[in-house]
């Protein structure tokens, strides 16, 4: 099998999360509930362990959606820095002008 780029496996990692939120947030609620028996919430946090990693949100990483950059990533508009300085450039991005000292 070939091996995925970056941003396929997050976003399988993001489709597994939004899958699994429901039956994680059960777990925890049963694992975290204080009037339930210690075997009861025991066997919750093992079914918790027992559920694959990247269904967790916390492996979601935010990337660029045009390179695949982790890093410098402005939220609303899912871009590094770099592809948004590239777009603007090119003046693919209306509204958007380069401003200089």
């Amino acid at each position: 099998m070939a091996k995925k780029s970056a941003i396929e496996k997050n976003k399988r990692r993001a489709q597994m999360a939004k899958r699994d939120a429901p039956k994680r947030a059960r777990l925890k609620a049963t694992a975290d509930d204080q009037s339930l028996p210690m075997e009861e919430r025991f066997a919750a946090r093992l079914k918790l362990a027992q559920m694959p990693r990247n269904g967790a949100p916390t492996r979601v990483r935010n990337r660029c959606e045009v390179t695949g950059r982790p890093r410098a990533f402005y939220r609303k508009l899912k871009m590094s820095r770099i592809a948004l300085r590239d777009l603007a450039s090119t003046g693919q991005i209306p509204g958007m002008v380069k401003s200089s000292w």
